[in-house]
Formats: C-alpha cells, sequence, structure tokens
C-alpha cells in the first residue's frame, strides 16, 4: 500500500497529460477520463529541438556535477573522518559554519560571473553546486562508523599508501553511503533550473527544467491574455501541457533509478565490514 501510494500520483500525471484538454475543462480531473488525446504532448513537439537540447545540456550538467561532486564529498569526509589527520577539526567546523551561514545572493552572484568568468556558460550550472555540506557530514559519518581504524593500519603495515587505502579499502566499504549522496546530488543538479535562472542568458544552455518553465509561463502568459473563454485560449492545452511536461522532466530519471537501486541494494550486501 505505502509503494502504491507513492507511484499513484506520478501514474495520475500520466493519465492527465494522455487526457483531452475539453474533457478535462468539462470534467475535471479524472482516473478513467471520458476522452483521450495528446494534446500536450503535441504542444510540446512543437518545441523538440530546444527539449532535445535543454535535455542534452541536462544530462551532461548532472553527469559531470555529480561525478566531480561525490569526488569532492567523498575525498573531504575521509580527511575529516580520520584521527591522524591534524587539521580535521578546522575543516569540520569549516563545513558546518557554511551549513549555517549562506555567503548570499549577490556575494554568489558576483563570484561567479565576475571573479570566475562563468557567466552564460554550462559551468556555471555546475560549479556553484560542487560542495555539499550536507553530504560531506553524513560521508563522515558514515566512514567513522563503517570502516575501523584497524583495518586502515593494516593496510598501512603492508605498505599501502593513502591513496591506495581510499580508492580500494574505503570506497569499496562505503557504496552504500555512496549510492546514497549520489542518487541526492544527481536529483539536485537534475532538478535545479535557479543557477539558469541567474547566470544563463543564451537560449542554448537552458537546462531542461528551466526551459519547461519558461514554456509554462508563455503558456500562462496567453491563456490570460486571450481569456479562458476565447478560443484560442480553449485550445490552449494549459492543463494537459503542463502534466505532459511533468512527464517529460521526471521520466527519465524516473527510467533510469531501477538501475541505480539495483547498485545500491548490491552495495549494501558487499559494503558490510566483517571483523
Amino acid at each position: 500500500m505505502i509503494a502504491l501510494s507513492c507511484i499513484l500520483p506520478f501514474i495520475f500525471v500520466i493519465i492527465i497529460s494522455v487526457t483531452d484538454e475539453k474533457s478535462i475543462l468539462q470534467y475535471g480531473y479524472s482516473f478513467f477520463p471520458s476522452k483521450f488525446g495528446v494534446d500536450g504532448f503535441q504542444f510540446l513537439a512543437q518545441f523538440k529541438d530546444k527539449i532535445l537540447q535543454a535535455l542534452f545540456i541536462s544530462v551532461f550538467v548532472t553527469v559531470v556535477g555529480t561525478v566531480t561532486n561525490v569526488f569532492i564529498t567523498t575525498t573531504y569526509a575521509y580527511a575529516i573522518s580520520r584521527t591522524t589527520f591534524k587539521y580535521r577539526r578546522f575543516f569540520t567546523i569549516f563545513v558546518l559554519l557554511s551549513m549555517l551561514f549562506n555567503a548570499g545572493l549577490v556575494p554568489g552572484y558576483i563570484v561567479v560571473t565576475r571573479l570566475l568568468q562563468l557567466g552564460d556558460t554550462v559551468w556555471a550550472l555546475i560549479v556553484p553546486m560542487l560542495l555539499s555540506p550536507f553530504n560531506i557530514i553524513l560521508m563522515r559519518s558514515f566512514f567513522k562508523k563503517t570502516i575501523p581504524e584497524a583495518i586502515l593500519e593494516s593496510a598501512r603495515i603492508d605498505g599501502a599508501s593513502e591513496a591506495r587505502i581510499f580508492f580500494q579499502i574505503c570506497l569499496p566499504l562505503s557504496l552504500p553511503g555512496i549510492a546514497t549522496i549520489t542518487l541526492l546530488t544527481a536529483l539536485g543538479f537534475w532538478n535545479d533550473w535557479f543557477n539558469a535562472l541567474l547566470y544563463i542568458k543564451s537560449d542554448n544552455l537552458y537546462p531542461l527544467q528551466y526551459l519547461l518553465m519558461q514554456i509554462q509561463q508563455n503558456m500562462d502568459y496567453i491563456a490570460k491574455a486571450v481569456g479562458l473563454s476565447g478560443q484560442l485560449g480553449v485550445a490552449l492545452p494549459k492543463e494537459t501541457g503542463r502534466m505532459a511536461m511533468v512527464v517529460v522532466a521526471t521520466l527519465p530519471i524516473a527510467i533510469l533509478y531501477p538501475f541505480f537501486q539495483r547498485y545500491f541494494v548490491k552495495g549494501l550486501t558487499i559494503g558490510g565490514v566483517k571483523e
């Protein structure tokens, strides 16, 4: 029942997206529509070139951003989780303070656009989200509770370097935690549109979420301009178009999630520490 209650809203969105627009205006939302239609998807098909370009940008940003973010997070968290690291308290407090106090919107904008010169580039969608204090604290706790110091000391006695210990011992034992922060980070990059609003001006650099938001705003503007009683307002697939956008935005990540879940479960089984 819990799983069904979680998936029912998405199924309902899909049903609405393939419902005839006039049927929705007349009878409202329903799990069993009186008439089906693809008006919303036909409306989005007018922007297929832009949507495909935005999809490519979103995939690139999500993949590159997630891989880089997870690498920075795990290395940072591993360092501050080891008692042998002299400055672990300083860097731990540094992360905690960044969670409590934000630099602010204007200073962040100045850093990205003027100091780093990343304005209107795809890197403006990646760099501001490369450091996640919450994920660092999460992985720090995971490293401290999952990896005994005795294992690391044994590896050092055998002559293993810190890099080899990290990549060949710590990471394989931490797959459940890494899978968790990878999923959280990927969802954050995929759903982000605010950075595009701040830093992106070129249409060909719009991520999918921001492009769909722009299309939705244009639909709302047209509907208000002509009035819902006007012929153009009736023909405009406002409701089905909105739900079609939700399907387009969530379907790629929904399709990939079961594959990541398989590796997540695998990590739970092989990531245990046996003493």
